[in-house]
């Protein structure tokens, strides 16, 4: 990781060794941005000869997250997120725990999660216009399906919205499936 956590860090070397301004490099983002973190990364590399380091900083940039910065508790990765996200992010632990007393909550992969001794058991992660939930078993997801039809499913995780009304019922279901099948 860049001494420095802040992505922008980069742009001046980018700026250097690729030969032209950000403006540039940021229009270049926003013609591929419909494709997947992987497809970016190789368009940068096939086609500018991107390294990896300023490849990611760029996409990441792009995407909204402007920094590696890494968090140490949910209260950290709170103070870095839109203000309405983090009010659902605590909400929806605040569901849980009340429930789950002894689930602990860390933060992993740079993203704040609930475990039970070693096993992790659900996660939340935030995207710019979203939030992103996860019970730790993908197999919730088909038994939940049902009750998940307001929201888009992904391969592991359910879209929320920035701003949504947690539902604690659904919410400590899926995680009780979780333990249950644990």
């Amino acid at each position: 990781m860049a001494a420095n956590p802040d992505r922008a860090s980069y742009f001046p070397a980018i700026e250097k060794k690729y030969g032209q301004p950000m403006s540039y490099w940021f229009g270049v983002m926003k013609e591929i941005s419909d494709l997947k973190y992987a497809d970016q990364m190789a368009y940068l590399q096939e086609n500018y000869g991107f390294s990896r380091a300023h490849g990611n900083a760029l996409i990441l940039y792009s995407r909204g997250n402007t920094s590696s910065r890494r968090y140490n508790s949910l209260d950290d990765y709170a103070a870095a997120i839109d203000p309405v996200q983090a009010k659902t992010v605590r909400a929806i632990f605040q569901a849980i725990q009340a429930k789950y007393r002894d689930l602990e909550l860390v933060i992993a992969w740079n993203q704040p999660m609930l475990k039970r001794g070693k096993d992790y058991v659900f996660g939340v992660s935030t995207a710019k216009h979203h939030i992103l939930i996860a019970p730790f078993d993908p197999a919730i997801l088909e038994e939940f399906r049902p009750r998940l039809e307001a929201y888009k499913l992904n391969k592991k995780t359910i879209q929320v919205p920035s701003d949504w009304k947690v539902d604690k019922k659904l919410l400590t279901d899926m995680v009780g499936a979780c333990l249950a099948a644990g």
